[in-house]
Order: structure tokens, then C-alpha cells, then sequence
């Protein structure tokens, strides 16, 4: 049985930061780390000790993982940022509430004697002879340490206490993977039994050494089962800290999702009932999987469910009529056309997650151009007379200070050179739209124009496909690029207010124009003659989205959102040359343009360069980070490829910044995940001047000294399709459910009750038929009660056979 794991992580904001810069203000931004390793870094707020991030993140992790660290620092132009505080999250307490974390947590002091990591392998054993009991530890290796000196290693050497003897290790210097392979031999003085503790320390030539981390194993333990393998070090044990209430607060939101998935046949009735009641008649419909889901699933978790659900239909073939199922149910029991999709339902939410799980190349190729443009031309555009500061556009103008009409007059020019393109885009990306996105567009059309053939609702069918289309996919890139990956970091305050008038303006093309006039903006008006130009050819673009001729889906074995073929994530990174001679290690680097598909990781001179190189994905093995030590360079990853002959070959690339350096990690990762024969360690340094520069090893073909990280990815768009584990998560949802299912339809007295209030509902159920209904109701329930008591037993059973497996197993310190 297969277990998943995964963080959802929200950095919402901080408060009360203390002042770290000479004008009374600090420039506060957020480093994440799950286990001491960096999955994320948040845009910096400049000048604000009460930033808001808003940034969101789904991280899938090992099972194994201990902690999640959020470090605070204030950016500095010149010299090393400084850190602000800290706060740090153990998996038990993440695990503690179902619901997760969320509350205002404050910053505590960055301890230097609590950041420690890595792990250190031992071997002890306990004899005895003529002279009495004799600890013979074996300190072989350890990895991953934490970096101590300035050079970004350490000088590592371990002391190893029993009772009141001690005993120390060699120094291995300039390593954070050393090697020792040291027997200490401690004997038992008289008196209780002791413990055994392990420390490793930093030594300095100068000053105190700085301390790396312990390991302690209690008598009991060194009796009956003593140490043998990797240990994760641990901070010296100590009080718990007053949380600085100096240091200010985030406020977080953190929930762990981790559940056990069973093998693939035991989902398949759960997987078939959901098949079938796609197919059914939507509007009599009252006790399917779907129904269930519907009534039961609230708030956050209703987006989490859409997204597994379309997940789960897609990758059977049926994604278009779940997305129709839903369609009819929302439009059967609508009543007030101007509400119709206007809720969070679970119809709006998985069309919702339907284009963005299949439409984000085509977002892609529609906004990305004036996207880019609007952040690198950083242009002054307001109309709001109340924000307007017009000492801000002396820019523009040097004849003094520029007059309200002035610089309204020049914002609605540069508004409109901006949205007259993305509007181009838009309505000439017919071609480029997904067949599938076109068929779901034309479904809802139907389906509403069936429901609503009224001639004064005759722009309803409009509305439906534009309030998805416009007003819940290209408003909201528009407003939050980094959201949709349309770029790597979060807008200035400026170029935020000039996405949000933009978009303001594509979801008042999306409305068709119905409430413009009306509210609050009304200095919106000056845009209106182009916003009334463009609704005429809105219209006639979903005109033309929607003819489209049915085609069938592709079902069945689908693993992935996007052909192989499709690129995932492309742009220019630093590759080192192939074994440089004589070149600085700066000068080794140099700049080629990549693109990634689940085919190959190619590469040339720039975009338009014909000749490519390229790596087969099939070829990955590992894809890591390089320390900063290795060539001297921040961000800096490497592709390990194992060629036919079985030669193992090393691709060095060095990467903007850490997001960047996240997001392609991540996307190889991904990538490569079928991908056999993968590297359970790898060396985390270069082979330079003929040693390792992690481990100090000389030979090139030396085992790696650090674990891989392949399971630690980010979760967005092209994550590949898991049937087992989206029918898992559906699962959790029915139990949810189940009694309120079993008192709906199995108990006698509640049942015409029951069908009077669902066929109040605009269910289409005659009296005369109230029998056959009911019956059909209730054997659907009886079927779906028993499909999930089949899974409730076969969980148990697997549980079981864990417990069963774990009291047989010796027992770990």
C-alpha cells in the first residue's frame, strides 16, 4: 500500500516586524523549508513592517519529512540580508487538527545551536570480557551538515560521551559530508547505567566551535537494540523559548495532506459508480458519489475535490460529461438567471479547475506577451482621481507638474495600447484554445440556451461561457501573474495597480458591458467606447469557440494533462561546458536557452536558434541542487543521465534565483518520475581538482555522499494524473457523508419526505412515479454504502498487516 504526502502551504502576511534599516523600516520577505532544504521564496515587500504575501504553495514532500521552517529576513542592496526570526513547525503539530494551521504565530530568535541538520551513520556495539563491559562505537560518515563557515563548509569532528568518559573523532576540514571511519572505545565505569549521546562540532581555529547537531540512545536502547544506520542529528534539548514577542508574526495557513493509497482494483467499483453517474439523467439524480460530494463538501476542501474530480474524469476519457453532469444540475435548479454560475458550487469549481489544469498553455500563449511588457515597461497609469499622485508622472512630463486631465489622458492611452493587443489575443485564439475547453464551452451554451430560450435572456449563453472564461481565468492571470506562472515573481506596488485597472477592464468586457455605470467606478468611464467596441467581438469569438464538432477523449490510461511532446517549462539558463580546461569557473558557464517537455530537455544558443541539443527525460536519474562551494555560485543544479553504455554523466545549470532554481527542479523531477533505475544518492558537489569537492573522495566514480530529494516537488497545472490517489481523496469525502446518505434513503419513514423536498428542488419526478423513483434511489445508496464498507475493510486490513509487520520488526532507537 502506497502512502502520499503533501503540504499545502499560505503565507498570508506579517505584522509588528521590528525596524532593520536606517529609515525606520525593513524590506521583509519569506524563506520556506521543509527539513532544512528551501521549496519556496515570497516576493519582498519593500519598506513595510506589516507585508502582505498572499502566496500559496502545494509541496509534495517524503513521507519521512520532520519539519517546516518559515525564516523572515529583511533585503539588503549591499552586504548579507538580515534575519528577522523565525518560526518552526514540527509534522505532529501540522498533523494535530485535520483542518491544519491557521492563526498568527509569532517569530522567535534564530538560534544558531537549534539549526542544525543532516545525519550522521553509526554502528555501536556492546561487549563484555575480563576487564568488564566495553561501547565499541563506530562513527563511520556523515552527510548534509550544516555550513559553519564562511566558506560554506565545515571543519566536522564528532564527540562521542558515556557516563562520565568521552572520546573524540579527526577533524575532517572543509567537508560537509565527512568521512571518519573511527572505533571509540568507551568502558563502563560503576554505577547506574548511562546513555549514550553522539555530538558533532564545527572546529575553529579561532574562537568557540560551533556546534552541529546530537544523537542520544538511552540504555534500554544500547541493551536490547543498539544503533546501527543513519541518525538524524537534533538540537540540544532546552526550555522552550518565550516566541519574541519583539520579533512581530506571520500569519500562516498549513495543512498536511497524507493518507494511504491501496492498490489500483480495490478503487475500480468506486471509480465505476462514478463513471455511471456522469451518464445518468443529471436532474433526477439524488443518492450517486456526485450528489454526495455536492451536499457534503464545503469551503477550501470544494476546490480540493474539483480538482481531483477532473483529474479522475480525465484521465478516464469522461472529463466533458462530468463537466455537462454538473452543468445540468446547476442549470436545473436555477431559477434567477443573474445567479446562474455566480456561486462557489461544485459545478463552478470544477469548470473552474478544468481550464486551468487544461488550458494553462493556451493562458500561456494569449497573456504572456503584454503580461511581460506591462512588468518590464513599468509605465504610471491611474484614472481613479482619488490615487492619482501626480508628482509621480513628472516622468512623462517636463513641463511642470501635469493636471488630472493630463494624466488621465495618458493613462487611458497607455490602458488602451495594453488591452487593445491582449484583446487581439483573445478573440484570435480560437485555434489555439483546447478542443476539449471548446467542447465544454459549447456544452454549457447548449444547456443554457435549452434552460433559458427566452429572447430577453438571449445573452445568457454569452455570459456563462465569458463569466468562466473572462472573469474567472484571464481577470484573474492578469491580477495575479505569479499565480498562473506567467512570471516568476510578484508585481511592484505600481505595476499591481496597473494589472488590476487592466483587469478590471477584461472582466467588464466578460460581464458583456451589464454594469458598466453602474457603481462605485464610475471614473472608469473614460475606457468605456473601447470596452462597448470590444463586447461586439467577444461575442462573435464565442461564437466561433463554440463551433466545434464533437470528438472523443482519450481515456483509460492517461497519466499526464499534456502530450509529452508539449514544452512544460522553457527559458535561458547558465550551462556549464563540458569539462572546461583551463576556464574560471565563471567564465565555464554559459548562457543557452532550454525547453522542457516529457520527451527531452533541449537547449541552444537562443529561441530562435534552429540547432538544439537535448537530453532524453528517459536518460534522467537525479535531478539536485549544488552547493554554493562546488563553483563558487548561488542556485546551481545538476541533471545526472546514465547514457546506453551505463555511464553516468553530470549537466550543471545555474539558475536566476531560488524560485527559479525550485520551479526547474521540480518540473525535471516531475518529469523523470517513471523514469527506472533513479539515484537513491548522488554527490551534491563537483569533481574538481581531482577529488569531490562535498566529500573530499578522490575517485570520480565514488559513491554520491547526500540523499536524493525526488519526491519534493511542487504541486501546480502539469502535475501527472494519480487515479488511485484522486479515488482516495474522493473516498474521504463520501465517508463524510454516509450517515447522512443512510437516513436520507434507507430509513422508511423518512423516504416520501425525502422525494417531496428533492422534487420541490426542480428535480423532475411526477407523483405517479414517486415508487419507481424511490426504488431506484435506494438501490443506488444500498450500492455506494456497500462499495464504501468494501473500502473501509480492505484499509483496515492493510493497517493491520502494517501493525502486524512493525511488532515483528526489531525495534529503532
Amino acid at each position: 500500500m502506497a502512502k502520499s504526502s503533501s503540504l499545502n502551504v499560505r503565507v498570508v502576511e506579517g505584522r509588528a516586524l521590528p525596524a532593520k534599516d536606517v529609515s525606520g523600516s525593513s524590506d521583509p520577505y519569506c524563506i520556506v523549508k521543509v527539513d532544512d532544504e528551501v521549496v519556496a521564496r515570497t516576493a519582498t515587500i519593500w519598506r513595510s513592517l506589516s507585508p502582505f504575501w498572499g502566496e500559496e504553495y502545494t509541496v509534495h514532500l517524503p513521507l519521512d519529512f520532520h519539519h517546516l521552517a518559515f525564516y523572515v529576513l529583511d533585503e539588503d542592496t549591499v552586504g548579507h540580508d538580515d534575519i528577522i526570526g523565525k518560526i518552526s513547525l514540527s509534522r505532529e503539530a501540522i498533523a494535530a487538527d485535520p483542518r491544519g494551521i491557521d492563526s498568527w504565530i509569532n517569530l522567535s530568535r534564530v538560534d544558531p545551536d537549534a539549526e542544525v541538520q543532516g545525519e550522521i551513520r553509526l554502528s555501536v556495539q556492546m561487549m563484555d570480557d575480563v576487564r568488564g563491559r566495553c561501547l565499541r562505537c563506530h562513527v563511520l560518515q556523515a552527510r548534509d551538515l550544516a555550513p559553519r563557515d564562511i566558506s560554506g563548509t565545515s571543519d566536522p569532528f564528532a564527540r562521542v560521551f558515556w557516563g562520565s568518559q568521552s572520546l573524540e573523532t579527526s577533524t575532517i576540514k572543509k567537508t560537509r559530508f565527512p568521512h571518519w571511519d573511527e572505533v571509540l572505545e568507551l568502558r563502563e565505569l560503576p554505577g547506574a547505567p548511562s546513555p549514550l549521546r553522539v555530538e558533532l562540532w564545527d572546529w575553529d581555529m579561532v574562537g568557540k566551535n560551533d556546534f552541529l547537531g546530537m544523537v542520544e540512545f538511552p540504555p534500554q536502547v544500547l541493551q536490547q537494540n543498539p544503533p546501527n544506520g543513519w541518525f538524524r542529528l537534533l538540537p540540544f534539548p532546552r526550555a522552550e523559548e518565550d516566541a519574541g514577542r519583539n520579533l512581530g508574526a506571520l500569519r500562516l495557513k498549513v495543512r498536511l495532506n497524507e493518507d494511504r493509497v491501496l492498490p489500483s482494483p480495490y478503487y475500480q467499483p468506486l471509480t465505476e459508480l462514478l463513471m455511471e453517474s456522469v451518464l445518468r439523467p443529471a436532474e433526477e439524480d439524488a443518492a450517486s458519489p456526485l450528489v454526495v460530494l455536492e451536499e457534503v463538501t464545503l469551503g477550501d476542501c470544494r476546490q480540493d475535490l474539483a480538482t481531483k474530480l477532473v483529474k479522475l474524469f480525465l484521465g478516464q476519457g469522461l472529463a466533458g460529461p462530468f463537466l455537462d453532469y454538473l452543468t445540468r444540475r446547476e442549470v436545473a435548479r436555477t431559477t434567477d438567471p443573474n445567479t446562474l454560475f455566480r456561486s462557489n458550487s461544485l459545478a463552478s469549481k470544477s469548470m473552474e479547475q478544468f481550464m486551468k489544469l487544461v488550458g494553462m498553455p493556451y493562458l500561456h500563449e494569449v497573456l504572456k506577451p503584454v503580461v511581460n511588457r506591462v512588468f518590464e515597461e513599468k509605465k504610471y497609469m491611474e484614472l481613479d482621481p482619488g490615487k492619482m499622485e501626480l508628482g509621480r508622472t513628472r516622468r512623462i512630463s517636463f513641463k511642470g507638474m501635469p493636471s488630472e486631465e493630463h494624466v488621465r489622458e495618458t493613462s487611458l492611452g497607455l490602458l488602451t495600447g495594453y488591452l487593445g493587443p491582449i484583446m487581439d489575443a483573445i478573440v484570435g485564439s480560437v485555434g489555439c484554445c483546447p478542443p476539449a475547453m471548446r467542447l465544454a464551452f459549447k456544452q454549457l451554451h447548449q444547456r443554457v440556451e435549452e434552460r433559458f430560450p427566452q429572447a430577453e435572456h438571449e445573452d445568457l449563453k454569452y455570459l456563462a461561457i465569458s463569466g468562466f472564461l473572462f472573469l474567472r481565468f484571464f481577470a484573474p492571470a492578469i491580477l495575479t501573474p505569479k499565480l498562473f506562472d506567467l512570471r516568476d515573481q510578484h508585481a511592484d506596488p505600481q505595476t499591481s495597480r496597473s494589472l488590476l485597472l487592466l483587469a478590471k477592464a477584461v472582466q467588464s468586457i466578460g460581464n458583456l458591458g451589464q454594469q458598466l455605470g453602474q457603481g462605485k467606478e464610475l471614473w472608469m468611464a473614460p475606457l468605456y467606447p473601447f470596452l462597448l467596441q470590444s463586447i461586439s467581438r467577444v461575442r462573435d469569438f464565442l461564437d466561433r469557440l463554440v463551433n466545434v464538432e464533437a470528438v472523443g477523449e482519450a481515456g483509460g490510461s492517461a497519466r499526464a494533462l499534456v502530450p509529452p511532446s508539449v514544452t512544460v517549462r522553457e527559458g535561458y539558463l547558465l550551462k556549464r561546458k563540458e569539462e572546461p580546461a583551463s576556464l574560471a569557473t565563471r567564465f565555464a558557464f554559459k548562457k543557452r536557452y532550454f525547453w522542457l517537455s516529457g520527451e527531452t530537455l533541449s537547449y541552444s544558443k537562443s529561441p530562435e536558434w534552429q540547432m538544439r541539443s537535448s537530453i532524453p527525460v528517459s536518460h534522467i536519474r537525479a535531478v539536485e541542487r549544488v552547493d554554493e562551494g562546488a563553483f563558487q555560485l548561488p542556485h546551481v543544479m545538476q541533471v545526472v543521465t546514465q547514457d546506453d553504455a551505463g555511464a553516468l554523466h553530470t549537466t550543471y545549470l545555474q539558475c536566476k534565483n531560488v524560485n527559479e532554481l525550485n520551479q526547474w527542479l521540480s518540473a525535471l523531477r516531475k518529469a523523470s518520475a517513471p523514469n527506472p533505475d533513479k539515484l537513491a544518492a548522488c554527490h551534491p558537489g563537483a569533481f574538481r581538482g581531482a577529488r569531490w569537492t562535498c566529500c573530499l573522495q578522490a575517485e570520480r566514480s565514488a559513491a554520491g555522499c547526500s540523499r536524493t530529494h525526488s519526491a519534493v516537488t511542487l504541486g501546480d497545472w502539469s502535475d501527472p494524473l494519480d487515479p488511485d490517489a484522486e479515488t482516495q481523496m474522493v473516498y474521504r469525502q463520501l465517508l463524510l457523508g454516509r450517515d447522512q446518505l443512510r437516513m436520507k434513503f434507507l430509513e422508511g419513514s423518512n423516504m416520501a419526505t425525502t422525494l417531496k423536498a428533492d422534487t420541490g428542488k426542480g428535480l423532475s419526478v411526477t407523483e405517479g412515479d414517486c415508487p419507481d423513483a424511490l426504488a431506484q434511489q435506494r438501490t443506488a445508496a444500498t450500492r455506494l454504502l456497500e462499495v464504501l464498507e468494501d473500502l473501509d475493510r480492505a484499509h483496515e486490513e492493510f493497517q493491520q498487516r502494517e501493525r502486524d509487520h512493525a511488532a515483528s520488526s526489531p525495534l529503532r532507537p
